[in-house]
């Protein structure tokens, strides 16, 4: 409705409310053009829609993926974290948990006994059931968190013995079948895509004969031939996009398959001959066995998703065959030189815009930006200047010199085409938007949901932010960084500590108890003010004890007659010696 509305043709107002009568007209226009099965511009449309709500980055569909198995594992994770089973209900529980390893390994078929012999084998080893005590004495959290180790643990054991030859024989072998689904895929895109680039040559060969010898291609409706090259252009832009992703999966691939031999290597080195194995050196390795081959199952699910998204793609290309066959084509080609998008960049590589022949426009050449190969250019790469004057989709020659207008960039297919574009670029602008309206399809195959910005919702909201790139000019340039730019904001004088503020009230008290002094002498008179403040020192004397001493004379004693003499008695005479101590 809203192609229907901007087409100039119908004569619609956009911008006022729509009488009965052009509400009437609007319908029956819709409805007609929805039933012309012959309308190349209606299957571009479908396809864009199609595209636009199916299509998917690789972050987004594993994101979406990896929730929808969570959301399926979810009712077998809450019957384990939130039961408290007595110990006669441990061995069911135990149960419980290998069934979840099973389901969540994706592994083989759940109702297949050789599978569950493998997976309680190899839960036993690492988690034997009398840990089931311990196990329910955990947290909700660590509980789920362990059944993911669990898990791991056990997919990189049943992949190891896969890989020695002990087991595994339900296991597929994803390796080979991803290289063979990639070359697979990678080819099937390739083939259409050329097929689409064939095609695309030749209807922009005819529109340019159509546009120089109009008599020659009387009864061919160049309306609908353009419709069809807009169609062909927007399948080929769709199918680069899907062989991208198909390349990328490759090189992840590649890259998974190294990582995965060099650690299943690194395990038979470590395991090998060994009664006893340290965990810290196994559980590691088991775990990146684990998620690599993980990734390998991610791959797969992109892959399958690549490859129906390009057959349902091919639903939409079949009109313009049916309306110019091979061998219409064929015939209207006689004489007509079939030019390739490589073959025309390759004529104009030589051609190159003169800077100095315009004044107020900036030109960006691979000399002078840094990220020239990778800025964004305007109209999906197009001429700028081919698309509003002949209605064609021509490729631009970013070596012929990019104008940077505005804040975008645009291409041209020529030097002429560069030349003339840049004299009123406005004017140019202006005319693409009005083919857009007159072939709606235009709108998301030249990327111009910035000028509509209701007809692309899903496209604008995915690719919201990263729309525009502003391109690097490369120049010498310093900087200088003063260290603190804003004056500080702390409060030197804050406390948060009670017993600290309690301190200083105390301090304060004490000044007011100081004495404080100034003096000022005859030599210092006139010259500055002087002051002084001190502590009065006070000399203060104290004494706890006291020292004395004391001195006694030394007795001496003499005793004479002792030994007796002429007398027969003894008589004996006690003579006291002792002297004074004043006398010493």
């Amino acid at each position: 409705v809203k192609a229907v509305a901007l087409d100039p043709r119908n004569d619609f107002d956009v911008d006022q409310a729509l009488i009965k009568k052009d509400v009437q007209n609007l319908i029956q226009l819709s409805v007609t053009r929805l039933l012309d099965t012959t309308n190349p511009s209606l299957s571009t449309i479908k396809m864009q829609v199609f595209f636009d709500m199916n299509y998917a980055s690789r972050a987004e569909l594993l994101s979406e993926q990896h929730r929808a198995v969570e959301g399926k594992l979810a009712p077998a994770v809450r019957d384990i974290t939130d039961s408290h089973p007595h110990i006669q209900e441990l061995q069911s529980m135990y149960q419980k948990i290998i069934s979840y390893v099973l389901l969540s390994s994706g592994l083989g078929s759940p109702p297949d006994t050789e599978v569950i012999r493998e997976v309680t084998a190899g839960l036993q080893s690492v988690f034997p059931q009398r840990e089931m005590i311990t196990f329910i004495s955990l947290s909700k959290k660590n509980k789920e968190q362990q059944l993911k180790n669990l898990a791991k643990l056990v997919t990189g054991i049943r992949l190891y013995n896969k890989e020695c030859g002990k087991g595994g024989s339900s296991i597929a072998d994803l390796p080979a079948i991803l290289n063979e689904s990639i070359l697979s895929a990678t080819q099937t895109v390739d083939e259409r895509l050329n097929t689409c680039h064939r095609v695309a040559y030749q209807y922009t060969a005819l529109l340019e004969s159509t546009q120089e010898d109009q008599h020659r291609y009387a009864r061919l409706s160049s309306f609908k031939l353009k419709e069809a090259l807009f169609h062909v252009r927007q399948y080929e832009a769709f199918l680069c996009i899907l062989l991208s992703d198909a390349i990328t999966s490759a090189q992840e691939v590649e890259k998974m398959n190294v990582q995965f031999a060099a650690t299943m290597e690194q395990l038979k080195n470590t395991v090998q001959n060994k009664v006893s194995i340290d965990t810290k050196e196994v559980f590691p390795l088991f775990i990146a066995l684990s998620n690599l081959w993980s990734g390998f199952q991610d791959e797969l699910l992109l892959l399958s998703f690549l490859t129906n998204m390009t057959n349902n793609l091919q639903q939409f290309s079949e009109i313009h065959s049916q309306l110019f066959p091979e061998e219409m084509l064929t015939s209207l080609l006689e004489g007509v030189t079939v030019k390739s998008d490589e073959e025309r960049i390759r004529e104009t590589m030589g051609t190159r815009v003169n800077v100095s022949d315009f004044k107020n426009r900036e030109w960006l050449f691979p000399e002078m930006t840094d990220d020239f190969d990778q800025l964004l250019i305007q109209y999906h790469g197009f001429c700028a200047h081919a698309i509003g004057v002949k209605g064609l989709t021509l490729p631009g020659n970013p070596a012929i010199g990019i104008l940077k207008h505005k804040e975008r960039c645009y291409v041209f297919s020529s030097k002429e085409a560069a030349y003339t574009f840049a004299q009123d670029p406005d004017k140019f602008i202006q005319l693409n938007i009005e083919k857009a309206k007159e072939h709606a399809e235009l709108i998301l195959l030249l990327e111009l949901c910035h000028q509509f910005e209701y007809f692309a919702p899903f496209e604008q909201a995915r690719n919201a932010g990263k729309r525009w790139i502003k391109p690097t000019r490369q120049c010498d340039s310093s900087t200088q960084t003063d260290t603190h730019i804003l004056p500080p904001t702390i409060v030197t004088s804050y406390e948060w500590n009670e017993w600290e503020l309690r301190r200083k009230a105390i301090k304060l008290a004490n000044l007011r108890r100081k004495l404080t002094q100034a003096m000022q002498t005859d030599l210092s008179h006139m010259r500055r003010e002087n002051s002084t403040q001190v502590y009065l020192p006070k000399d203060v004397g104290t004494q706890t004890k006291r020292d004395n001493s004391s001195n006694v004379p030394r007795p001496q004693i003499f005793l004479q007659g002792l030994r007796g003499g002429s007398s027969p008695a003894t008589r004996m005479v006690k003579v006291d010696l002792t002297r004074p101590v004043d006398e010493n």
